[in-house]
């Protein structure tokens, strides 16, 4: 099962008649804007983006109103994470903008197949996961996208990558040693490993956009 990317204690408090159970993720205050600046660019300009390991929802709930009229549906495995996704949706709602999904990539056969198709699938996107979740996450995210993908479908990731077998940065190689003290089947991932993975699926590496804090938005596109 895969671990999802959310690591914190659930902080529920009523609000109004509401119970807030909303999480928070510093780090998506500090990249929404790069991430939005880049998704803008490189996503189809209409149909549906399926968010894979949404974890806190704060991503989905910037995203979606900006990339207005496409449709944005999170998704995560960990429970706790799909209440505080709702919860952040009740408080910021947005037409467009679909309630979490219960999804676990590294099941052998997503059952969501069906119903992504019929609301016009054209991207998904996938951020800081597979850094933090076990190798077979990646090869579930690749074989799931490849096959639910449509011919000039986006699979957008965004996360720390070493490139030629090599990290990019000294923190990126302590982020990785501490990664891996925690689980060892964590780690920061080869971006010629993760796309050669992405190829056998039908997964064809697009565009490699350099971020800030040593990250990077890698794009690819399916062939279908």
């Amino acid at each position: 099962m895969l671990i999802s990317a959310i690591g914190f204690s659930p902080l529920i408090i009523v609000m109004n008649d509401r119970i807030d159970a909303r999480q928070y993720a510093p780090a998506t205050q500090r990249n929404r804007e790069a991430i939005l600046a880049v998704l803008l660019e490189v996503l189809p300009s209409t149909g549906t983006v399926l968010e894979i390991s949404s974890g806190t929802g704060e991503h989905a709930v910037f995203f979606a109103p900006h990339l207005h009229p496409r449709n944005w549906i999170p998704s995560d495995p960990n429970p706790i994470a799909r209440e505080s996704i709702a919860s952040w949706q009740q408080f910021f709602p947005s037409e467009n903008l679909h309630s979490p999904l219960d999804l676990d990539v590294t099941d052998s056969a997503w059952s969501l197949d069906r119903n992504l198709l019929e609301r016009s699938l054209q991207a998904i996107v996938n951020i800081n996961m597979i850094h933090i979740a076990s190798w077979s996450a990646c090869l579930g995210l690749m074989s799931g996208a490849g096959k639910i993908l449509p011919a000039g479908g986006i699979l957008y990731l965004y996360g720390p990558f070493k490139q030629g077998g090599n990290h990019t940065a000294p923190s990126n190689a302590e982020f990785d040693r501490s990664l891996r003290f925690q689980n060892p089947d964590w780690g920061v991932r080869d971006l010629e490993e993760v796309t050669s993975v992405a190829k056998a699926e039908g997964l064809s590496l697009l565009k490699v956009f350099p971020m800030s804090a040593n990250n990077l938005s890698v794009v690819f596109q399916a062939s279908g």
